[in-house]
């Protein structure tokens, strides 16, 4: 018996024609819709970074760079952008645009015995559709509260309001002797927006209005991506460059402020002692991987609408630098109205500086509520927050409708089975993100988010293994080795 052999693999397709997996590539004929490619480079470069730049660089690095050493933080971070982030960022981009495939499917035109690593990094976008969104549906909730005259975080006195309310910025802020005392803006954040329950065993009731924030994300989400590249290369241009436009406001705003000249100061004050500590480049990589949207087959989507020919190695480069940039700006942005914040409450700026949705929900928000004009820059920093988030959230729900269209063609590149796919995959993930939107829905979406991050670390280490295939990765393994050594020694 003679097996039938097929030429070389050219452009992700053998060379006579024959696609022996039966994959998307190979639908050429009139009965199946195209699948499709960018109309020009720009939206390549625009959605990647809507993917890529997101609510990380603006409430997570700042974060870590003051908690980590200031100036000193850059260090690490530079060596793992150098040594991590460009070399992996760049294969899974190559590998979509070799292939034309999605992050599933790439892996049987270069290896099969790596097809996992496809299903894992789907698996993990899984998880992103449903929880990520849920951030979203907060920002749009505080949105709506910004128009009035007076932000309603902003004193005591509401509904919401406990007996502890005090204003710490107010008339009623001295003498303040309760133990017990919370601000306006907690209890507007967890008793307005979230009513957190007495423990994950209690779930509550639902967050209607929540759900309904989310069910408008979700629209909005399914109708920038339900054409695929015809639809998401035209909104990018809006969701990938408005956030700049917000976060040079803010910034301007910011820098402008009594007291920001002190805030970034302690945002970039370099502490070089705490380059001996493994957090700290612990910190340095998980942001990268983090922030570079690595090992979950994004990058591989997006760059599977590529031509072939398409320079890909410059625009990753490009794409890196402007993510990192972009984190660097926006921590001025951040500080130097937390240093506002804490000149104007005569604190230390470490009791106000948060990270995550402390910072988002929490911090910034009663920040604004010292400024003239309130109203007007809590709905500029929300509106950032969601097209920040927005573009990170529609593209990863198109690389996972990528994977599995282009797994099995002949069934959905048929009519309009492609938009009906992501309205059933929108619809489920919005079911299950209603669970989110009970009172017991922030401890459930920390637990999603450590299990994401244990498949992301997961797959890390299969991508390692398939690095290892690469000649040029020992002097990536050799440097990282370096760095090993030097932080045990300083440890003893």
């Amino acid at each position: 018996m003679t097996a039938e052999k097929s030429g070389p693999v050219i452009n992700g397709k053998p060379e006579d024609g024959k696609d022996p997996e039966g994959s998307s590539s190979s639908l050429d004929n009139g009965d199946y819709n195209e699948r499709g490619q960018w109309n020009n480079k720009i939206e390549f470069v625009l959605s990647v970074a809507g993917e890529i730049i997101g609510l990380g660089n603006v409430w997570r690095f700042p974060y870590l760079c003051y908690k980590n050493g200031g100036g000193a933080f850059f260090v690490p971070y530079v060596i793992f952008f150098v040594c991590c982030g460009i070399p992996v960022f760049f294969l899974e981009t190559a590998l979509g645009q070799f292939t034309s495939e999605g992050g599933i499917t790439c892996w049987r035109k270069v290896c099969p015995l790596f097809e996992g690593i496809g299903y894992a990094t789907q698996v993990i976008e899984a998880h992103l559709n449903v929880y990520y969104i849920v951030i979203l549906a907060w920002a749009i909730f505080y949105l709506f509260n910004c128009f009035t005259t007076e932000l309603p975080w902003a004193g005591c006195g509401h509904y919401w309001n406990t007996e502890n309310c005090v204003d710490y910025y107010g008339e009623n802020a001295t003498n303040i002797t309760n133990p017990n005392a919370t601000s306006p803006v907690i209890e507007f954040w967890e008793r307005r927006v979230l009513k957190i329950s007495d423990g994950i065993e209690h779930m509550g009731g639902m967050r209607w209005e929540l759900a309904m924030c989310l069910a408008l994300a979700w629209f909005i989400c399914y109708f920038c991506i339900w054409k695929g590249p015809k639809s998401t290369g035209k909104v990018v241009y809006v969701t990938a460059t408005f956030p700049y436009v917000m976060l040079l406001i803010l910034l301007i705003r910011g820098v402008t402020l009594p007291g920001a000249y002190d805030g970034i100061k302690f945002y970039l004050y370099p502490d070089i002692s705490r380059l001996s500590d493994p957090q700290v480049w612990v910190d340095a990589g998980t942001q990268i991987f983090f922030s570079y949207a690595i090992c979950l087959g994004c990058l591989t989507a997006l760059g599977s609408y590529n031509a072939y020919n398409n320079n890909c190695y410059r625009d990753c480069i490009m794409l890196c630098c402007l993510n990192s940039g972009t984190s660097f700006v926006a921590g001025f942005a951040i500080f130097s109205v937390l240093g506002f914040m804490a000149y104007e409450q005569n604190v230390p700026i470490e009791a106000v500086a948060e990270s995550g949705p402390g910072l988002a929900f929490i911090a910034y928000p009663k920040a604004v509520t010292m400024m003239p004009l309130s109203p007007l820059w809590a709905c500029l920093f929300f509106m950032m927050l969601i097209f920040l988030g927005l573009d990170s959230q529609f593209v990863c729900v198109e690389s996972l409708v990528t994977a599995v269209v282009d797994m099995y063609p002949e069934t959905f590149r048929r009519g309009y089975r492609r938009e009906l796919l992501i309205l059933g995959m929108s619809i489920v993930s919005f079911f299950i993100g209603l669970i989110m939107c009970t009172e017991v829905r922030l401890s459930y979406m920390y637990t999603i988010k450590i299990g994401v991050s244990s498949y992301l670390c997961i797959c890390f280490y299969l991508h390692i293994m398939f690095l290892f295939l690469c000649r040029h990765v020992i002097i990536i393994i050799i440097v990282i080795t370096i760095i090993i050594i030097f932080i045990i020694k300083s440890q003893v």
